[in-house]
């Protein structure tokens, strides 16, 4: 049986308020209606997909796992998270990458430490401001024959 969709992903957060305020604040997602796990979890929709953040003792970010998440302004993002530093230029070399075929991907960290991937479809339609700071993948890791084809968007 193949997989349909991915329906959620689940992050921890230290501080619950503080993480639901950030990914309401910064990418509009919407607080739902959470089950009772006996330990503190919120909801949020995100488009068709949910977040949901959880609060666990012992619970730490891995460095490197994240989460993926496409918006609708980009460069509204950009400026955002350049005015409050939450971007992530460690994780993956560069806070700002473009791939082979165009794509855009930008690192960031949430409150609790969560990797948070912002991806944009093409960096054709981006600012000098923006596109000036990118790190062209191919730049710095070799890109042959299968990595020149991959697409970080695709048809369903």
């Amino acid at each position: 049986m193949p997989a349909l969709s991915v329906n959620h992903v689940s992050v921890h957060a230290t501080d619950l308020e503080q993480s639901t305020r950030f990914y309401v604040e910064l990418f509009g997602m919407t607080p739902i209606p959470t089950p009772n796990f006996g330990f503190p979890v919120r909801w949020l929709s995100a488009g068709a997909q949910q977040l949901h953040l959880f609060v666990r003792d012992g619970a730490i970010a891995p460095p490197y796992h994240h989460l993926g998440l496409n918006v609708e302004d980009f460069e509204a993002v950009y400026r955002r998270i350049h005015a409050g530093s939450l971007a992530d230029g460690e994780a993956f070399h560069a806070r700002l990458y473009e791939l082979p075929g165009g794509a855009v991907q930008m690192y960031i960290r949430d409150p609790a430490g969560n990797l948070v991937e912002i991806d944009w479809p093409s960096v054709d339609t981006l600012s000098p401001e923006i596109t000036r700071e990118i790190t062209r993948l191919a730049d710095i890791q070799p890109q042959r024959g299968e990595n020149l084809r991959a697409t970080l968007y695709h048809s369903a």
